[in-house]
């Protein structure tokens, strides 16, 4: 396992060991005392969530502004264009985002602490994406922020409109926003 540090160092970039033949592949993609011992995150992850979403699908940008969630993302299916908001007042980097590709052919994973908020847009026909969560889901204490608020800038790699939920369309400004103290 490798881990790479994103522009904002808490959120970090996991490439795995794969074992590749003729027949196929192997890896693990998780392993609690690896995961600690190479990015230094002790977490509990309490629940695994799936989702399956059409391309030019947008989902977020989504966090729990109690309860809060970290997440380790990965894709089976498909590919994303996975994005994590700093809501953090407290860190240097409030208010900026990261943006990577996630995709089943490269197997990557990416962690996101709690304190962020979490998006992504299919790329691909269709995408399947699973993640592990540090906190249970909390519906009452769920948030949006604006996929497309301009303070953010996210460079989102649309070809088209995106198809957005109402739920998301209504997000919130980051200025606006409840965020992490």
């Amino acid at each position: 396992m490798k881990i790479i540090q994103t522009e904002i160092p808490d959120v970090l970039l996991i490439e795995p060991r794969v074992f590749e033949d003729e027949r196929g592949f192997f890896y693990e993609s998780f392993n609690e005392r690896v995961f600690q011992e190479k990015t230094n995150v002790v977490e509990q992850f309490v629940q695994d969530n799936h989702s399956r979403s059409a391309k030019n699908v947008l989902r977020g940008l989504h966090y729990q502004i109690k309860q809060p969630q970290g997440k380790l993302v990965r894709v089976v299916v498909g590919e994303i264009f996975d994005v994590a908001v700093d809501l953090r007042t407290n860190s240097k980097y409030f208010g900026q985002w990261i943006g990577v590709h996630l995709s089943a052919n490269n197997k990557e994973q990416l962690w996101i602490p709690a304190g962020f908020a979490h998006g992504f847009l299919v790329l691909s026909e269709y995408a399947e994406v699973v993640y592990k969560t540090t906190d249970y889901y909390a519906p009452e204490h769920e948030r949006s922020l604006l996929w497309s608020d301009p303070d953010l800038a996210i460079a989102w790699p649309l070809e088209v409109e995106p198809i957005v939920s109402a739920k998301d369309r209504a997000g919130k400004l980051v200025k606006e926003a409840e965020v992490f103290a």
